[in-house]
This record gives structure tokens, sequence and C-alpha cells, in this order.
């Protein structure tokens, strides 16, 4: 399935057939851009469906909790792109969904860090980073986390750069 046939989740009907006890991708939208490899791979003997939080309503968990009580999939794979905020929701949306529904469904999360490696997150760490004071107490009690930040992340290399010009550090 080439990326120019995949259809938004935002504009699935959620009773759609194919999506009855399927094993459902739900990606990023901007994944074949980035690693069409990795997005081919993925996507093999799955329905896909893109995802963009920044393009579409952020809103995704009451559209996931409606696809799993009506199409039952076995299940359902998120992935997105590392350090994404928009990303980000994807993930929180599918734990969301869990909880609405109050059922444990099969899913797995897995971000794309830096374009290549493909790394599995845990449902509770997608939990743990909605909390910004547990991300604090963890940051304080791991300082060396910030150095990998540091590796990761343009905009805290700017941001560290801004710092040390005496620039204002007030906007991230």
């Amino acid at each position: 399935m080439g990326c120019g046939e995949c259809p938004w989740l935002w504009s699935t009907w959620v009773k759609t057939p194919v999506l009855r006890n399927s094993d459902l991708l739900i990606v990023s939208a901007c994944l074949p851009l980035i690693n069409g490899g990795l997005f081919e791979e993925l996507a093999k003997d799955k329905v896909v469906l893109f995802a963009c939080p920044e393009r579409e309503s952020p809103t995704h968990y009451g559209k996931i909790a409606s696809i799993i009580r009506s199409s039952k999939p076995r299940k359902i794979t998120v992935v997105t792109v590392d350090g994404s905020p928009h990303c980000f929701t994807l993930h929180a949306s599918a734990n969301e969904a869990e909880y609405i529904l109050g059922e444990r469904i099969n899913k797995e999360h897995y971000v794309v860090v830096n374009g290549k490696e493909l790394v599995r997150i845990s449902p509770d760490a997608v939990r743990v980073a909605r909390y910004l004071s547990l991300v604090n107490e963890i940051l304080e009690k791991h300082p060396e986390f910030i150095k990998k930040l540091e590796n990761l992340s343009e905009e805290y290399r700017r941001y560290l750069g801004l710092s040390r010009e005496g620039g204002s550090t007030n906007q991230e």
C-alpha cells in the first residue's frame, strides 16, 4: 500500500469493514517522507490510518475509542516521530481510548528516532510524559538525560545557544 492510498484516521468511518478484527497501524502522516522503507515495513499486513494532530483535531481519543468499540481490531500499533509535540498526542489518545472504554486493548507504541531507529515505548512512558511534575522529578534525579536531550533536540541546542549568548531564554 503506497502512502497515497492510506486513509486518514479522522475521516474514516469507525465501522468500515476493513477495520473489523484488523491489525491497525495508526501512523504519523509524515513517516513515509521521513523513512519510506520503514513505513512500508511497518505497513505490511496492516490496515494503515494516517494521523496528524497538527492538521486534524487533536481529540483522536474519541475516534480511536469508537473504532475499538465498533470494529474490534485485534491490535493497534501507534508509530510517530520522536520529539514531535503533536505526534505525542496520538500515543496519549490511544491510552485515553483504553481508559474511556474501561478495557485493556492490545496495543503497542513506537517512535522513530532521528528518522531511522524504531524504538518501542511502554504505555506507562506515555502516561508519565503527560505529568510534567513527574518528568521534572525524573530529570532532577537523572540529570544525564539532559545531555541525551541535547543530542536529540535541535530546539534544545538552540535554546542553549541563546542562554549561553545572554539572549532571552523565556521562550522555548
